[in-house]
């Protein structure tokens, strides 16, 4: 099943795979999962066409909505605390709660522009796979196909945690790991402000550049 939506930028790709995850994952029938996967994505299609004309008179509205959105959706507790890795054991529960935050709206600042002015594309959702190692994880395999046929393969990572929902933990697109790129973005801010978390979390901007052969943060 193919669904068109409107947009096509490579950065949108990053926050395109978190907002798609599923509500939940069914009795780990994979065709379930497929079909709640797609009803998803369409809903979420509708809300951000609604919300579009938002964007430019008042942004931060705009950003509201995302993160109530996205925060039923997305375990972004559990990835802003892998992106800060070994750093978040010494972290204050103040400084995570911080970084968290800032994590988030960097996120929605970075991509919103390109969410709202993006084209015509088309998301095939290929299938879904529990993890046979372990019934609490599953893979998503998705094709974005651009208007000019260029085809971008992006897999999300899901986990059924404490909460009894299965979210979203992690996003690979185009064969870069999403979570991994910002991980050893934080570990270079870590060096650049010589340890200082503070200064880190103060100066964080989330920007993930996806191309065809490379991935680039800036």
């Amino acid at each position: 099943m193919k669904l068109k939506v409107g947009g096509f930028f490579h950065s949108w790709l990053v926050i395109l795979a978190m907002f798609i995850s599923p509500f939940a994952l069914a009795g780990g029938v994979e065709g379930e999962v497929k079909r709640i996967v797609e009803e998803s994505t369409n809903q979420l299609v509708d809300k951000l066409n609604r919300e579009k004309s938002t964007y430019e008179v008042d942004p931060e509205k705009f950003y509201s909505e995302m993160d109530a959105a996205l925060s039923e959706l997305v375990d972004f507790k559990r990835i802003a605390a892998r992106v800060m890795g070994k750093t978040a054991r010494k972290a204050t529960k103040e400084q995570r709660s911080s970084f968290l935050a800032s994590f988030k709206k960097s996120l929605y600042v970075a991509y919103s522009k390109a969410l709202v002015e993006s084209g015509a594309f088309e998301i095939t959702v290929e299938g879904v796979k529990v993890n046979p190692r372990s019934d609490k994880k599953a893979s998503v395999n998705l094709v974005v196909t651009s208007e000019s046929g260029n085809q971008y393969p992006v897999v999300y990572s899901m986990n059924y945690g404490k909460n009894k929902k299965w979210m979203l933990e992690n996003v690979i697109v185009n064969g870069v790991n999403v979570g991994l790129a910002f991980r050893d973005r934080f570990s270079f801010e870590m060096r650049n402000h010589q340890g200082n978390i503070d200064k880190v979390i103060e100066n964080w901007t989330a920007k993930i550049d996806i191309s065809d052969d490379s991935v680039a943060t800036q």
